[in-house]
């Protein structure tokens, strides 16, 4: 059971296997039972993880096709899901508590990746539109297909950011909207440290068998998607230290934090950039605590008028 995903999350409850196999037949394949005697998957094997996902996007979402390259990040759906949910909580408070939904909300997604998640779900459940943006040609090509293969083109478009030392900076166009960035940032600051995380998640889930080989990377990933200098405290800051150059053009900034002890610094720097407002909204998938930071440079009847 899943308790504490958001209320609008499509996610509750446990999997229907038997419907997930029906859509998606090449999934029972990877179905196990877990030590309780229930279906699940190994979601210490990429393989599974991938066709699971697809089998979700597919019956909870309609998502005729949906893949990534091999070694590319497979993000648990769920939880992506409830980042979006409290984005759309966020909205709402501007829009008399009522999430906004259709076309004229549009989102900015940095660092969609190839598996374009957050403009898919976030379209399927508010049809909101969207610009993903990544350095990474290939996952720009990715997730593209994903778009085109879902006849999505009109509602979510797809940029690729051409200075990788820049967020907003020679991505943008003039006279461009949006109502809210999300983002899921590279966590770590190197390669052995992303590494060191998923052999630590391994060892907490009792997967640690020595005569297993397992995954290096939980979830799979590419440098941009999993590390960079300095880690999510640097390229957090970035994103602060740019956001007041389009902070009219941008509602809300928001960005996944992972770890709690870079909310300080990360707080302070943005009451150094001159934001108006700053949040940090909590969220929890089952023994996991996540949350994500937003920040504005606009008033509540700015962000409304959009």
């Amino acid at each position: 059971m899943k308790p504490t995903l958001h209320p609008r999350n499509r996610h509750q409850g446990r999997y229907d296997f038997p419907k997930l196999i029906q859509g998606t037949p090449e999934l029972a394949a990877y179905v196990i039972l877990n030590p309780y005697g229930k279906e699940s998957i190994d979601f210490a094997d990429p393989a599974a993880v991938r066709v699971f996902n697809r089998a979700l996007l597919k019956a909870l979402y309609g998502i005729r096709f949906w893949d990534i390259p091999e070694g590319y990040l497979c993000p648990p759906v769920p939880g992506r899901a409830d980042y979006v949910h409290g984005v759309a909580d966020l909205l709402a408070e501007d829009h008399d508590g009522v999430p906004p939904t259709g076309a004229s909300v549009r989102a900015l997604d940095i660092g969609t990746g190839a598996n374009c998640i957050y403009p898919l779900l976030g379209h399927l459940d508010y049809r909101w539109r969207f610009l993903g943006s990544d350095i990474d040609p290939v996952a720009v090509a990715s997730a593209q297909t994903i778009v085109q293969a879902n006849d999505l083109g009109k509602a979510i478009e797809l940029r690729r950011q051409a200075q990788p030392a820049h967020i907003f900076a020679g991505l943008l166009q003039p006279q461009e909207r949006f109502a809210v960035t999300l983002c899921n940032p590279p966590f770590h600051a190197s390669a052995q440290e992303a590494i060191s995380g998923s052999q630590r998640k391994w060892r907490n889930l009792g997967k640690a068998d020595p005569a297993r080989k397992l995954p290096v990377l939980n979830f799979g990933g590419q440098q941009t998607e999993l590390w960079c200098e300095g880690g999510e405290l640097k390229f957090v800051s970035r994103m602060i230290d740019e956001s007041p150059a389009v902070g009219q053009c941008i509602g809300w900034f928001t960005c996944l934090v992972s770890k709690a002890g870079n909310l300080p610094p990360l707080q302070a720097r943005i009451a150094r950039a001159g934001a108006l407002d700053t949040r940090v909204v909590a969220m929890g998938q089952g023994q996991k605590q996540s949350r994500f930071l937003a920040w504005t440079f606009q008033t509540p009847e700015q962000r409304a008028n959009g």
